[in-house]
């Protein structure tokens, strides 16, 4: 489990990153992989570590912040598989290492383990921005073309996107641990309640409408394969 929560960290941190940060780029990626090294070496999982950091390094290539993917949909699918490898390899352990006995001393909540609480952490930070890379794959995959690089000008383009995407996926993901499956419905109802007015106003093509459908599922099931991933790995414990 440990391992599937540095990769999780590695890539979502990474993708946030570059998001965030314009110049020196890779002085702060090489500093975060240092970080994200020491913090393995801490809970005693190095060599997990430093291959997540390679993993992001490679994402980070074959995921552009613009434009197509080199590898479309592959890299999304085949870290999905390596993550869920990762929960069935490494479960939760016993001696999570120095960080891990100082989080069982003084830790909030004892009865957590930290090897749960950095899988969680690597899901909300992957959930953040690498999930509107998710989304962005699959809608260049479908729609080609008419779903322009991320100008935010694409005549398809749902006005807040950006910004509501990250916050649904957590609260689909939080939703999800927490079994309020009804509220759940809820909230995905009132998103399609909510964008109606830009839908209903689509041309003969349907673009807003496939737009909205192809994102919002793609954004869905990242969320809730976080959620399992997560629920995967406590059960194990």
């Amino acid at each position: 489990m440990i391992a599937a929560g540095l990769l999780l960290l590695a890539v979502g941190s990474m993708d946030l990153l570059r998001r965030l940060i314009v110049h020196r780029r890779a002085l702060v990626f090489a500093v975060a992989g240092v970080l994200l090294i020491a913090v393995s070496a801490g809970v005693d999982a190095i060599v997990a570590g430093i291959l997540a950091v390679a993993v992001a390094a490679i994402w980070v290539w074959v995921v552009p912040e613009s434009g197509p993917a080199r590898a479309g949909l592959w890299p999304v699918g085949l870290l999905g598989v390596a993550v869920a490898a990762c929960v069935v390899v490494a479960p939760a352990r016993s001696r999570p290492g120095l960080l891990g006995t100082v989080w069982e001393a003084y830790g909030p909540h004892a009865d957590v383990s930290l090897d749960a609480v950095l899988l969680i952490a690597g899901c909300l930070l992957f959930l953040l921005e690498s999930g509107n890379a998710v989304v962005r794959i699959a809608l260049r995959a479908e729609m080609g073309e008419r779903v322009l690089p991320a100008s935010g000008d694409a005549p398809t383009a749902l006005k807040g996107g950006r910004l509501i995407g990250p916050l649904e996926r957590i609260l689909v993901f939080a939703l999800t641990l927490a079994g309020a499956y009804t509220l759940l419905a809820a909230v995905l109802a009132a998103k399609g309640i909510v964008r109606f007015p830009e839908i209903s106003r689509d041309g003969e093509d349907g673009d807003r409408a496939e737009y909205f459908l192809i994102g919002s599922l793609v954004s869905w099931v990242t969320a809730l394969a976080a959620a399992f991933i997560v629920w995967w790995g406590l059960r194990g414990l």
